[in-house]
């Protein structure tokens, strides 16, 4: 994939500022400048895959096709031990209409707390980046951090789950640590490491 770095821009096949914002710091080292949807007037797609995997691909080729750059997509989300790995693809939605994930991470206590107080609290975060090139194949790359979910939330420096999600190994939970310290640990710095190793090798052109 070393020839990806020929092309200076890429598009985010996302409207989701927190992770344009994540994302650009993660790739503020690579050769490229990570565009917003936003700046192209994509539309928002609707995720009808069933894994990280086909979601991501299904906004990264959209974009691809309609802005003829490379296309980066991200799908993300909390899979819940206990639950059968929900939210999983369906994190977002858990969070309403308005996007409000206290709603979603107060549905996840309830269905926990439904089960009993020795009920199962571990979690996995996933994240998946899908690149789509118009010139050959796509790529995929997946992080995976482990922990536990905390009751109540904890923090407030992260969104969506991080408040709630306590990684394996660490005192604090993502919504306590700061954005440099979560974006060296977190699922998506765990991809994104994945993505440049293969994309922008020491030496490749």
């Amino acid at each position: 994939m070393a020839s990806i770095a020929r092309q200076a821009e890429w598009v985010l096949a996302s409207h989701n500022t927190g992770k344009l914002g994540e994302l650009r710091a993660l790739f503020r080292d690579a050769p490229i400048e990570l565009r917003a949807a936003g700046e192209f007037d994509l539309p928002e797609l609707e995720e009808t895959g069933t894994t990280f995997e086909a979601n991501a691909a299904l906004k990264a080729v959209a974009a691809m096709n309609a802005t003829g750059l490379v296309a980066l997509a991200d799908d993300s989300g909390v899979e819940v031990h206990a639950l059968h790995g929900e939210p999983g693809i369906h994190t977002a939605r858990w969070a309403g209409p308005d996007k409000d994930f206290a709603v979603a991470r107060r549905r996840v206590h309830d269905r926990l707390a439904e089960l009993g107080a020795a009920a199962d609290r571990r979690a996995t975060y996933v994240c998946v980046l899908y690149v789509a090139r118009p010139d050959v194949s796509t790529t995929t790359f997946r992080g995976e951090t482990h922990g536990t979910l905390v009751w109540p939330v904890r923090g407030e420096l992260g969104y969506g789950f991080e408040p709630m999600f306590l990684p394996d190994g660490y005192a604090i939970t993502y919504g306590e640590m700061t954005p440099e310290h979560r974006l060296r640990v977190n699922a998506r710095a765990q991809a994104v490491r994945k993505l440049k190793a293969a994309a922008f090798p020491i030496g490749g052109t």
